[in-house]
């Protein structure tokens, strides 16, 4: 069995998660409960962190937000000094609400509106990332009408995927994302923006993927990013200042999973990036990277209660819990793959083998295909693993099913930090007919 961060069993042969035994959580704030091991996130920030200031490279971390955004998460990537990415007006105002540090927030996506961009350069956020074409006409109106400059990255795909073990060389113009590299549109862009009285381009973005496990990708992508870089220094005389790579970097899941350390991720890219600018006589970039699911998606379990179960003789065992695709989309969408056990006896003998279903009336809505457990029976409490990124943050009342409380455990202590909704939240904002 394999626990992760401050996981563990303690002497009621309960599961523990940051000292705070799962089963009493569940009892004080019900199921479905989404719970954060705080000191687990702590050290992912910290091992990306000072792997840069060990190789004293000028550098930032920025949490990608989008994997799960709340004040309480906000604020904790502020305590260990985080930048922030966020990509959307609501991640914004989430950030704002915060009180984290505008100057230390990156504003990325393909479609922002008038509206965001304009609460963007209201609050001074630290830079914009600009993905489009229409963008950049639409930011020059804004700025011009506010009369305010913007500090920008251009994002560019460099012709490079990456996923899990496999990266893939392509020239990647079926994007929904970016300007690319090899078709002239980054040239276009990086001319449309120069000299502009109202932008202070600061260097190039990109991202080359999700749930990466090895360097290889990110060594390519600067490659030809840094080679791109040196082009336009002698054509248009613009050296970046700062080459954004992004994140993707990958967690586990499942014991087929295999990811390296963040401290190894951020090495091999600093090498790198420095063999490149010494190469092309560049000075060396400020390096950022946005990472997500790495921070915070192995620090997170969601805890629920069994319910009823279903066996079809000679096909398999079904067992449903009290929540599904509603707060855990993930295994309907893209059928990820999770491990869990059950919470009130983590150490028992696995007897059978069930499949986990959620309550959602879907029969696409399956959590877990073919997991071993005890014999269980009814309010036995499953904890699913690493559950911490795109959970909460893809949740939704499909069913009109209220979204889940969130907890985090640190130092033996529980922290409600989003209160679970009610049936009357479900309907606050309908309107009856006239």
């Amino acid at each position: 069995m394999y626990f992760y961060g401050t996981t563990g069993v303690n002497k009621d042969g309960h599961l523990e998660i940051g000292g705070v035994d799962a089963v009493s959580l569940t009892k004080e704030f019900g199921t479905p409960l989404y719970v954060y091991d705080v000191a687990l996130i702590r050290e992912r920030a910290r091992g990306f962190k000072q792997a840069f200031e060990e190789e004293h490279i000028s550098a930032q971390v920025a949490y990608a937000s989008k994997a799960f955004s709340t004040v309480a998460m906000v604020q904790l990537a502020e305590e260990e000094g985080l930048s922030l990415d966020v990509v959307s007006g609501g991640e914004l105002y989430t950030a704002i609400q915060a009180g984290f540090p505008s100057e230390k927030i990156h504003f990325h996506g393909n479609n922002k509106s008038r509206e965001e961009l304009e609460m963007a350069l209201q609050h001074e956020i630290g830079c914009i990332v600009i993905d489009n074409f229409y963008e950049i006409e639409l930011l020059k109106d804004v700025c011009h009408e506010k009369k305010v400059k913007a500090n920008i990255l251009l994002r560019v795909t460099p012709g490079i995927e990456a996923h899990t073990h496999d990266y893939i060389m392509t020239g990647q113009e079926d994007s929904k994302f970016g300007f690319d590299l090899q078709n002239g549109q980054a040239e276009k862009a990086l001319t449309s923006v120069l000299g502009y009285e109202y932008f202070h381009v600061l260097g190039l973005h990109c991202h080359i993927g999700s749930q990466i496990f090895e360097t290889t990708g990110f060594l390519l992508a600067a490659q030809k990013i840094v080679e791109r870089m040196a082009q336009w220094k002698q054509e248009f005389g613009f050296e970046a200042t700062v080459l954004n790579l992004g994140g993707g970097f990958g967690i586990r899941y499942t014991k087929e999973d295999e990811p390296i350390s963040p401290a190894q991720y951020v090495r091999e890219i600093i090498k790198e990036v420095k063999n490149l600018a010494a190469q092309h006589e560049l000075k060396m970039p400020e390096i950022w990277i946005e990472p997500g699911r790495s921070l915070v998606g192995d620090a997170g379990i969601t805890l629920y209660k069994a319910g009823s179960s279903k066996e079809v003789p000679g096909v398999r065992k079904y067992l449903a819990v009290d929540g599904g695709m509603s707060d855990n989309i993930r295994p309907a969408l893209y059928q990820a793959k999770y491990e869990a056990v059950l919470a009130n006896r983590p150490l028992a003998q696995t007897r059978e083998t069930v499949s986990i279903a959620g309550k959602c009336c879907e029969s696409g809505d399956m959590l877990i295909w073919d997991l071993p457990l005890p014999e269980t029976v009814e309010e036995d409490i499953l904890a699913v693993f690493c559950t911490g990124a795109y959970g909460y943050s893809m949740a939704n009342n499909y069913n009109r099913l209220p979204r889940p409380a969130v907890v985090f455990v640190e130092n033996s202590t529980a922290a409600l930090v989003v209160k679970r909704e009610t049936y009357e939240d479900l309907v606050r904002l309908d309107l009856p007919l006239k």
